[in-house]
């Protein structure tokens, strides 16, 4: 087994007696002091994540816009320089082979940020899709990304002389102990926040900024455990569970991140065929009536049959009950009751529509 990669971080995250686990190939900050402390932080005031794991690539070249779009399933021409836009690259059979989030930095130049484990995977994918004069170019390692989240981000950030402000997925630059910034208003939390990407020889000096400008506003830094609890509550779906190469994207919550109005992108045919037929079912939310905790690949059961099973499933520290994502048939309603079977025993779960809190990343 390969060994695993570090963020420029690690260091950081041993001194304040971080946990760690694998995650797409990396050791990662799973908690700190502990996951619900941290979930309430980002909740309420403001947290700092680590998500240096996340790819990055670049795209320049004439027509990079053009090229990007004729593959992804959103649309382009929905935004403009100075905004980024969430998306799908999916197979020709309508999977999801990523999500990601690119930033367009000019109608040459592109910047993406895809997951961690499927990095190469897309970057060989549009490399070798693109035509002469556009260049496809792997960056995971040349840069940093921190996530401060959470109502209190703004006067952190602002403390530094960092922009804040601007409207949900759009981005500016900054500087900050002579380190360019880019500074995007988005994130995984449901939270009002930004993503700072920035050059990895400068990820310390940022984390110390940061960490010292919320202090405060009582800042807590906060792991993949959190960021997992806290997306969960807002119905977002992780790679790997929610969304796969194997699953089609018209069957996952996603579909107002695919550009039906486009001539083409890769996978349409399939994606088209199913959205006329119906999808056999869809990504949904499920809200504990009693005390199970469910996790993935539980069974999901109504009337006495195997309707689906769970794909992401957690303890929401914001109601203090269990709450999943799980694919089922259309037909299963938000207010139908449904089983799951946590541990040998079957637990009352009832069909919602996510989120399931209210969320706050769009609040001006």
């Amino acid at each position: 087994m390969p060994e695993l990669k570090k963020s420029p971080l690690h260091d950081r995250h041993q001194a304040l007696g971080a946990k760690f686990a694998e995650f797409g190939g990396w050791s990662m900050p799973l908690q700190y002091g502990g996951i619900v402390a941290e979930h309430k932080a980002v909740r309420e005031g403001v947290g700092i994540f680590d998500v240096s794991h996340l790819g990055k690539a670049r795209i320049t070249g004439p027509g990079a816009v053009a090229f990007l779009n004729s593959a992804i399933s959103n649309d382009a021409a929905k935004i403009g320089p100075g905004q980024a836009q969430y998306t799908l690259l999916c197979n020709p059979e309508g999977g999801v082979v990523d999500d990601l989030i690119w930033y367009w930095l000019g109608d040459e130049e592109l910047f993406l940020i895809p997951n961690a484990a499927n990095t190469t995977e897309v970057v060989r994918r549009l490399a070798e899709a693109a035509p002469k004069g556009i260049t496809v170019a792997n960056e995971h390692d040349d840069y940093a990304v921190l996530a401060v989240q959470g109502p209190k981000s703004d006067e952190t950030l602002t403390a530094l002389g960092l922009p804040v402000g601007h409207d949900y997925m759009r981005f500016d630059t900054g500087e900050l102990d002579g380190f360019a910034l880019t500074v995007c208003r988005t994130g995984y939390t449901g939270e009002r926040g930004y993503e700072l990407v920035v050059p990895s020889a400068g990820a310390v000096a940022v984390w110390d900024a940061v960490m010292a400008a919320g202090e405060q506003y009582g800042i807590a830094p906060a792991g993949l455990g959190a960021r997992d609890t806290l997306r969960t509550e807002m119905g977002y779906p992780l790679h790997g569970q929610d969304l796969r190469p194997d699953l089609s994207a018209g069957q996952c919550g996603v579909g107002w991140a695919i550009g039906w109005r486009k001539d083409s992108f890769w996978g349409d045919e399939a994606l088209r065929a199913e959205k006329a037929a119906g999808p056999a079912r869809r990504l949904t939310g499920l809200l504990s009536l009693g005390r199970g905790i469910p996790r993935p690949h539980m069974e999901v059961t109504h009337e006495g049959a195997v309707v689906g099973e769970v794909t992401s499933g957690t303890f929401s520290p914001t109601l203090a009950k269990g709450i999943a994502l799980t694919l089922l048939p259309p037909v299963l309603t938000p207010g139908t009751q449904v089983t799951v079977l946590v541990r040998g025993r079957e637990e009352p779960f009832e069909v919602v529509k996510p989120p399931f809190v209210t969320p706050g990343v769009r609040e001006s």
